[in-house]
């Protein structure tokens, strides 16, 4: 089959793993578990070594969604600005069919005894711009049941009734792979955000234990859950090789956030502690990895750096759709470099995180800082080398680093300063 032309518009798939750093992949170095479908897709496209996310999932969902930081928009956790248009309302009015299915969480994430004010408020899965919806945890926290053996799953306004058995994450894909067919005459854009590898870690259908005890709670079941991760991606990049539709569909893998704290996977024989909610490399480093067959260049590894709020401008480019004009977009087009051009990349990458007010983040405060590949500057003034201190364990002082640092830290402290 002949190649599509790189400004036909593609179908566009974004597919977003929850709580699953770099160092969890093969094709990052890692030997803990076995993902041959995300390592086959970075040997046939292009795999990002400088890819971020905020260090929680709220934060990265609203602000993928939306391409701008988080101190324009932040609302609560857990919790979408019902006003905010997002990429599902763009890309339906570039005129594509779309689709979200798997993980909501962006209403009424609060039970009813913890800061009230915030029950009911939020963005509901209709009001998000998307055609078709299939989620799960799209009412009150308390309300949301099982993500994974037997799901609560509400699609398109309405809950499934025969999901005992059944297991979310299949459930989800099946929708995605049923929406791609009935619309591979359009163009269309799926987005999948991933109940997979979230807590609880809970056999699948791979497990020894589904049948035993498919609701056990156990560390030991992480291992399974990423490797069933792996294999439902695989199931949707299949069903798109079946339909003949991938030399006109862009793929794209991505994470929310670093693997959780109790976690340890080896990579490149040294272990790596997970560091979900920390603003240290490990719980902001994640894994971007884009396809698009006869359009992206093959094998290729790429050092540019990448966050969150590009993804809009990126998705939206590809589409031939233009960026909106009465919206502030924070993000960087990355389209260039997918096609194997040098484009534009950006030179730093800026974080507001401030995941309160919500259930369970009493513990954490409003975190700013820049950084780029090296050098990583908060705005209380800690400097760090991330390269040579990935723990972040010995801010440099001003007389430390040399010039280069010193330059760093002039340049990081302007983006601060200009971000407020």
């Amino acid at each position: 089959m002949t190649a599509r032309r790189v400004n036909d518009r593609p179908n566009i798939i974004l597919i977003m793993a929850d709580d699953l750093g770099y160092e969890a992949l093969g094709c990052y170095g890692g030997t803990s578990y076995r993902t041959p479908v995300l390592d086959g897709m970075a040997e046939s496209g292009i795999r990002f070594v400088h890819g971020y996310a905020q260090p929680l999932c709220t934060p990265t969902r609203v602000q993928l969604m939306t391409g701008k930081y988080n101190f324009r928009n932040w609302k609560a956790f857990g919790v979408m600005d019902p006003d905010e248009k997002t990429i599902g309302h763009y890309m339906t009015d570039a005129g594509y069919k779309t689709c979200i299915s798997g993980k909501w969480q962006l209403y009424s994430y609060n039970p009813s005894d913890y800061e009230p004010e915030w029950r009911g408020k939020g963005k509901r899965p209709e009001q998000a711009g998307f055609d078709e919806y299939c989620l799960w945890h799209t009412e009150h926290t308390e309300e949301k049941g099982s993500r994974y053996a037997d799901p609560k799953v509400q699609v398109n306004g309405k809950y499934l009734e025969d999901t005992e058995g059944k297991y979310g994450p299949d459930i989800y894909v099946d929708y995605i792979n049923d929406f791609m067919e009935r619309n591979q005459s359009d163009p269309f854009f799926v987005y999948y955000p991933m109940a997979l590898t979230h807590p609880p870690y809970q056999p699948t259908p791979d497990s020894e234990d589904w049948a035993v005890d498919r609701h056990r709670t156990d560390t030991k079941y992480f291992k399974d859950m990423v490797e069933y991760h792996d294999k439902v991606i695989g199931r949707i990049l299949n069903k798109v090789d079946e339909l003949g539709l991938s030399e006109n569909t862009l793929i794209i893998y991505y994470g929310d956030n670093g693997t959780t704290r109790n976690i340890t996977s080896y990579m490149n024989g040294r272990a790596v502690q997970g560091g979900k909610g920390y603003s240290t490399d490990a719980g902001t480093r994640v894994p971007l990895i884009v396809k698009w067959a006869g359009v992206s260049p093959k094998g290729v590894v790429l050092e540019d750096l990448v966050d969150a709020s590009d993804f809009l401008p990126t998705i939206l480019e590809a589409a031939g759709a233009p960026l909106p004009k009465d919206e502030v977009i924070d993000g960087r087009s990355f389209l260039p470099q997918i096609r194997g051009e040098k484009g534009c990349p950006r030179e730093w990458v800026f974080f507001h995180h401030d995941p309160l007010p919500g259930h369970g983040k009493d513990g954490y405060h409003l975190q700013r800082w820049a950084q780029d590949k090296r050098w990583k500057l908060y705005d209380d003034g800690r400097f760090y080398d991330v390269v040579n201190d990935v723990l972040e364990e010995n801010p440099l002082s001003a007389s430390q680093g040399g010039p280069e640092a010193d330059a760093a830290r002039v340049r990081l402290q302007k983006i601060l300063h200009e971000m407020k």
